[in-house]
């Protein structure tokens, strides 16, 4: 009776080890999910790159490694509800968190997605799969070295996605990156992002819009001095606010236009001659000549703002 308890009490701890084995993980290259463990079974749906997943079981078949998953599956319209799909993959292109070297491998194949997006006859898809697999980083190795940027090359390839689609912008995934690492350089670049949200995008050839983008640059370069964005934030606040110096001069508000123009030579100093800013020491350098010999930033002839 006593070895029949025994016995019942390690399959019964058995089974809870096994339930609590379920690993987190994604997939570096797109499979077939199966009904069962083999190729010739029902196809349920294709899994792309970058996919979060989680392993539930694994076996093998047919002299073939394979894993049992279970995924969300978003809805196809934003009012319907994520759904869970379970399935068999080949266990060759899975990486968890238990793979040796899980976050370097992820992390490789982001890079290598990102590459081929940005390559003419790139493969399709390419920059959702960076952008999945960046993420997958973050969440399945929250304690890599690789992480944090990890986190930040993912929201800012869903930013820039969205913004040329015309699509809403998430800031979510952005304040993710924040919260996650804060006072790191992929924090303030993330930051940087976000002003996109406070632009106009039209000004209308009127001073309040490219006024009330330049004070969210300045301010964006005084809340982040050490950011790799720092030279770039006061380019773009000083630019503007010499656009807004040629509105008022041309609606004859001189002392208007004087106050910005002197507020675009000070700050595009800041930034002008100093080698660290990189291509924006330069393009400082050349804005402040144009605002020292009073040419025209707005308003000329076939030209853009």
């Amino acid at each position: 009776m006593k070895g029949f308890l025994l016995a019942a009490i390690v399959t019964l701890f058995a089974l809870i080890g096994s339930a609590s084995a379920a690993e987190r993980a994604t997939i570096v290259r797109s499979s077939g999910l199966f009904a069962s463990p083999a190729q010739s079974a029902e196809k349920v749906m294709t899994i792309d790159r970058g996919t979060g997943l989680t392993v539930e079981d694994k076996r093998d078949a047919g002299n073939e490694p394979w894993v049992k998953v279970s995924i969300s599956v978003p809805g196809s319209t934003q009012n319907e509800p994520a759904r869970e799909a379970t399935g068999w993959l080949p266990a060759q292109p899975v990486v968890g968190v238990s793979t040796q070297n899980g976050d370097q491998i992820v992390y490789g194949e982001a890079v290598d997605s990102e590459r081929q997006a940005e390559q003419r006859g790139g493969r399709k898809g390419a920059a959702d799969d960076a952008m999945r697999l960046y993420y997958e980083v973050g969440q399945l190795f929250p304690n890599s070295p690789l992480a944090a940027e990890s986190l930040w090359r993912s929201a800012d390839i869903r930013w820039q996605l969205a913004k040329s689609s015309h699509k809403p912008l998430e800031e979510q995934y952005l304040k993710e990156v924040i919260s996650k690492f804060p006072n790191t350089k992929w924090a303030d670049q993330a930051a940087f992002d976000l002003i996109d949200s406070q632009l106009c995008g039209d000004w209308n050839g009127l001073p309040d819009c490219p006024t009330k983008e330049a004070e969210a640059y300045e301010r964006y370069a005084r809340q982040h001095p050490q950011s790799p964005k720092f030279g770039e934030a006061i380019f773009d606040a000083a630019s503007r606010l010499g656009t807004v110096a040629d509105m008022y001069r041309m609606s004859d508000q001189k002392e208007k236009a004087a106050a910005a123009h002197n507020h675009a030579m000070t700050l595009a100093k800041e930034v002008a001659g100093n080698a660290a800013m990189g291509d924006w020491s330069y393009r400082a350098t050349t804005l402040l000549y144009k605002l020292q010999q009073n040419i025209p930033l707005y308003g000329v002839p076939d030209e853009g703002p």
